[in-house]
């Protein structure tokens, strides 16, 4: 392939050069890679030349979009290891935000809810306005519809 050249090698020609392709455990090091182990670590382990072959065995087997789908993997090592590392309080809630913030299609979803307090109160009944006027009790889908707040009742 020309260094100008930016485009996939052929899948034959690929194939036929390609060390991971010919190996026994092809399968595992796919696996491995899609699962965000280091390429170096995979290098190491199967007992490849160096981590440029992983590289260009993903890039030729289209394994980089599965990886970066499979971002919550990545997440999870890092969560999980924050007990063996010298890691900031900080660094694992943020660790954690995100890890709840992807879907298992890797997307990063920010969910946001608004809830307009005005029209809940005009469903409530005139037995529910009196308790709440009276002694500061709402019904129980009133409080399921608003949802957890902060603490003190306060939203941010």
């Amino acid at each position: 392939m020309n260094k100008g050249n930016t485009s996939a090698p052929s899948p034959g020609r690929h194939a036929a050069e390609c060390k991971i392709c010919s190996h026994r455990q092809r399968e595992e090091i796919e696996r491995d890679f899609v699962n965000w182990r280091s390429p170096a670590a995979i290098t190491k382990h199967y007992g490849l030349r160096n981590r440029s072959t992983v590289y260009r065995h993903a890039h030729a087997a289209g394994l980089f979009p599965k990886r970066q789908r499979n971002v919550r993997a990545a997440l999870e090592k890092i969560i999980e290891r924050a007990g063996e590392v010298e890691v900031t309080a900080p660094a694992v809630v943020a660790a954690i935000q995100a890890y709840t913030k992807i879907n298992a299609a890797g997307q990063w979803i920010d969910r946001s809810e608004h809830v307009n307090l005005n029209e809940l109160f005009e469903r409530m009944t005139t037995q529910e306005m009196e308790g709440y006027a009276q002694n500061g009790t709402l019904p129980d889908w009133f409080k399921v519809a608003v949802g957890a707040t902060t603490s003190g009742g306060q939203e941010n």
